[in-house]
């Protein structure tokens, strides 16, 4: 990584899945990993198209069971292009990275233009060598367009290079292993076809949800004189368009592959197919497209500006540019959630869980737009979570763990330890703390935005339903004189029921009751400060009683939080298990994030053991300030001063795999805070964590969005201490010694381009020239209110 480029030098097969999800480029309506056109999905290659909110739902037999799933849908593979040079014995071999006429392999990711390049030499002949140059991109200005250019050049002779370009629609979703036993055959309905003499087109549609698909492709090549042939086959399932170009020593001769796709889910379209062909006829040539593609990119640079020094600096833009791609300005036109793995492959098949909780705290600070798109999403299926709710015989809203196209609960059933090789009864659907992740997220988008009209109105429902259903599932135990939430499982998924118990869940879980508790008071002060037109929508459209605020305000300053050995505990009867030999363990398997599959398949669960696969009572440290913290602890009854929190810190993080990549973020954020010379080194590792894929063959299977937008909330509020609360910015700063020095814009409550810089202890904010009111500033020493157009510069003190 050389600041706004990621290569790679050489061609390595085992990494190339790796390569292809990093290389990933997309546009927020679809993404095309970065796999190489010539070949097809193997053992070392898996290209795959994903468009926003595409799914499908097939039944599977699994270990004697018939289990639903609901899949992001691998589309129809818009990128095939294979060539070979013409011999006069036969037309050749088709060249790809995987044969021996490979002479040298780069591949070029430019963030900045958001283009993929590749340059490959091939031996074609005793003493002729042929070098490819490729170029593609997503196109970021107009969401349906895709486009490849290919460039030949004979080095040292002349002759004929056969090119072949397709649309493929005999895919399959089969890029995780663990799920190969379940039914990825979800487009049906294929047929091509040809119209003019450079285009084809491919249609299809998905098994069950139905929905339709049209991809068109226009070929067409920068030296029309250089045509030997050509010729278009649509077949049943694939439709191929052959060039025959002749090629003089030196005198490069490019392909152009201009492909648009559209779905009967889009807008002001009667026919996906035909818009398609539509859009393809009528696209630019290459290299308009690539101008107009790089200013849409510079467009998006500018919102979010981001300076940070060195090779942290380089990996956090990278991370910006995946979380782009999946969540751009066109996300704000679509009906969709936040996937958890991006559009980049298909682990968790596509589906939405508490990332938006990382992400949405960045784009409310950039793209406040594409958030309020984001919780739209959320209160679309607020129906189908009052559903869940009262199956459960509850009241109010259960939001899914897992949710997809229509809301309704996605996880799966069973899953596999690939270790063991057995499916296991999946009970992560009991992380109710969801709800609590959706009501954050409205809070915090309305505080950073100013929207009031949303806070509300659909805001202020989602929270009632929220804080309803929390209250409903609260139960009153006399011999503690608390409400007690009981049978749910808390981030930590390792431990989702308590040894010995006929049923699954926990008791108590910390994070879960004081996320209720802050959801149950943040809903009573909204409710009482609406304004009376507003309150009487929100009765009519919820039915909420008198009554109800009563019990919340009961139910929120008395819900239990558990408590040994001076530390909050993780849930009740958490001081009974046992403790772990870490050291044993990790001087047995090396790697042990993944400590259930471990145990699991010695027969043994890591249910018995005071073992966390991420932060879960440290999340309370990375959800709210010290001060927030310990104010929402003070109305639940409990004092929670910097001791206890700093044991509670020390003590989990003893106990912890880190399992998932979220878990180094959060521990590096309340490090940060707590004990600043030991953050760097979790920091360091989810910095890390996709691009060097450290959670051991993964990240191939898809990015991890919410780690990756969580780096870059990191340095935006994490380090800078910033809050939106109360219609002023607060901010706090604690530079961390190796991350000392950063820079960035952000989008406040209508003052678009607002820029902060830490510089050697020093803060300088500035607001752009406008109309608008002068922004409130906090900070532990000072108050201020910065008008448009000004600049403040602040010393820090080291604290």
């Amino acid at each position: 990584m050389t600041g706004w480029t990621w290569e790679y030098h050489g061609y390595d097969p085992a990494s190339e899945r790796l390569r292809e999800a990093l290389c990933t480029l997309g546009n927020g309506y679809f993404a095309t990993r970065g796999a190489a056109p010539e070949s097809p999905a193997g053992d070392f290659h898996y290209p795959g198209t994903y468009a926003a909110g595409c799914y499908d739902r097939l039944t599977s037999t699994v270990a004697g069971q018939q289990v639903d799933n609901e899949d992001m849908v691998n589309l129809p593979n818009w990128l095939p292009l294979r060539f070979r040079v013409e011999t006069e014995s036969d037309g050749g071999s088709w060249l790809t990275p995987d044969s021996e006429a490979l002479l040298d392999h780069h591949q070029r990711l430019d963030l900045r233009a958001g283009t993929l390049e590749r340059s490959m030499r091939y031996t074609v002949g005793k003493g002729r060598v042929l070098s490819v140059l490729q170029l593609r991109l997503v196109h970021m200005g107009d969401p349906h367009l895709a486009a490849l250019r290919t460039e030949f050049t004979a080095d040292g002779w002349e002759g004929v290079v056969e090119v072949e370009a397709a649309l493929d629609g005999a895919v399959t979703n089969s890029g995780v292993a663990r799920y190969s036993q379940l039914d990825g055959r979800h487009l049906t309905d294929v047929r091509t076809g040809c119209g003019a003499a450079d285009s084809a087109w491919l249609t299809c549609r998905t098994r069950t949800s139905e929905i339709r698909i049209g991809m068109a492709a226009r070929l067409t090549t920068t030296s029309s004189d250089s045509v030997e042939h050509r010729r278009t086959d649509p077949r049943a399932q694939r439709v191929t368009q052959v060039l025959g170009l002749f090629l003089a020593s030196g005198r490069p001769v490019a392909v152009d592959k201009v492909v648009a796709l559209h779905t009967s889910r889009d807008p002001a379209i009667s026919d996906p197919l035909g818009a398609a062909v539509e859009r393809a006829g009528r696209a630019p040539g290459f290299e308009e497209l690539l101008v107009s593609h790089r200013a849409a990119w510079q467009q998006l640079w500018n919102s979010a500006e981001l300076d940070v020094p060195g090779k942290s600096g380089d990996i956090l833009r990278l991370h910006l540019f995946h979380v782009l791609q999946t969540l751009s300005p066109h996300t704000a036109d679509l009906d969709v959630g936040v996937p958890a793995r991006g559009l980049h492959g298909e682990a968790y098949r596509g589906h939405v869980f508490w990332d938006e909780l990382f992400v949405l705290p960045y784009l409310n600070l950039h793209f406040p737009q594409v958030s309020r798109a984001l919780l739209t999403y959320r209160h679309r299926r607020l129906g189908q979570a009052r559903n869940e709710a009262l199956a459960a015989g509850r009241t109010g809203a259960c939001y899914p763990w897992q949710s997809g196209s229509d809301g309704r609960e996605e996880t799966q059933q069973l899953h596999l330890n690939p270790r063991s090789g057995r499916w296991l009864h999946d009970h992560s659907r009991l992380q109710h703390h969801v709800g609590s992740a959706i009501a954050y997220n409205v809070w915090q988008y309305c505080e950073a935005s100013g929207d009031t009209e949303f806070l509300h109105t659909k805001g202020a429902e989602m929270l009632t339903e929220i804080a309803r259903f929390w209250a409903d599932l609260a139960t009153y135990d006399e011999s503690t004189g608390r409400y007690r939430i009981r049978g749910v499982v808390g981030p930590d998924e390792y431990h989702d029921a308590f040894p010995g118990a006929s049923a699954p869940g926990l008791d108590d879980n910390a994070y879960t009751n004081v996320t209720a508790a802050w959801v149950l008071a943040r809903t009573l002060d909204l409710v009482r400060s609406l304004p009376q037109v507003r309150r009487d929508e929100l009765r009519e459209r919820t039915g909420l009683q008198e009554g109800e605020l009563v019990r919340w305000d009961e139910v929120s300053r008395k819900l239990r939080v558990a408590f040994h050995d001076g530390v909050i505990s993780q849930f009740a009867g958490y001081e009974a298990l046992a403790e772990l030999d870490w050291d044993a363990y990790r001087a047995r398997y090396g790697d042990i994030r993944r400590l259930d599959r471990i145990l699991e398949a010695e027969g043994d669960t890591v249910n018995r053991y005071r073992a966390s696969k991420q932060a879960d009572v440290l999340m309370l440290g990375y959800l709210f300030s010290p001060t927030e913290l310990r104010q929402v602890f003070a109305r639940l009854g409990y004092e929670l001063d910097n001791a206890l929190w700093t044991r509670t810190v020390d003590y989990y993080l003893r106990r912890t795999s880190h399992g998932s990549t979220l878990s180094g973020l959060v521990h590096g954020w309340v490090l940060a805070r707590a004990r600043r010379a030991d953050a760097w080194t979790y920091v360091e590792e989810v910095l890390a964590g996709d691009v060097a894929d450290v959670q051991g063959g993964t990240t191939q299977e898809g990015i991890h969005l919410g780690a990756m937008a969580g780096t870059l909330d990191l340095v935006q509020r994490g380090l800078t201490g910033l809050e939106t609360r109360n219609g002023t910015l607060w901010l706090d700063p604690v530079p961390l010694p190796q991350l000392s020095e950063y820079g960035f814009s952000l989008h406040y409550q209508g003052h678009a381009g607002i820029t902060v810089q830490v510089r050697a202890g020093d803060l300088q904010i500035s607001a752009p020239a406008s109309q608008r009111s002068p922004i409130d500033i906090r900070l532990p020493t000072a108050t201020l209110s910065l008008a448009p157009g000004e600049t403040c510069s602040l010393p820090l003190h080291d604290r």
